[in-house]
């Protein structure tokens, strides 16, 4: 397995503290007129994963994940599947299943616009506490058409593993 990780430590966040970054997830929501409930940076993500405070599902595909890696502890459920990205009919059953509508809930992507589309169905199907993160575990792509060298998850280096 190659991986790139932080010790798993969890970070005590308050009570204060989570409320905080919510807050200014929803705003950003807000200002960008977002059909879910808002948006977190990597960082953040990450922090209100460590402490215990949320779910992060990865929407990306099987191959994705496999290839290019996940976030460990990442719940898995498919946006799209295979390499033609055949949206998956059942991916809000399977969200529900998997991790419930009362959780607050994180969705992952490559960059951000998939699990943006995610969340947006999600919320319109009574999520009421899903989160986009920005910029996707490998970010926008750059002047070259290449993804990771300005923003994402792994740009970041926050903890990823790959098969």
């Amino acid at each position: 397995m190659n991986s790139f990780t932080h010790p798993q430590t969890h970070s005590e966040l308050n009570d204060q503290q989570v409320e905080d970054i919510l807050e200014k997830a929803k705003q950003l929501g807000s200002d960008h007129e977002l059909a879910f409930t808002g948006t977190v940076s990597p960082h953040d993500a990450w922090s209100l994963f460590q402490a215990g405070k949320v779910v992060i599902v990865d929407v990306r595909t099987n191959e994705e994940r496999k290839f290019v890696g996940y976030v460990p502890d990442s719940i898995h459920v498919a946006w799209a599947t295979g390499t033609s990205f055949n949206r998956n009919p059942r991916f809000v059953k399977e969200l529900e299943n998997k991790v419930g509508k009362d959780k607050i809930i994180l969705l992952l992507c490559r960059s951000g616009k998939r699990s943006a589309a995610a969340a947006n169905l999600a919320y319109n199907a009574g999520f009421e506490n899903i989160y986009n993160i920005d910029q996707g575990f490998e970010g926008d792509l750059d002047k070259n058409n290449h993804r990771g060298s300005f923003n994402g998850w792994r740009y970041h280096k926050l903890p990823w593993i790959q098969d």
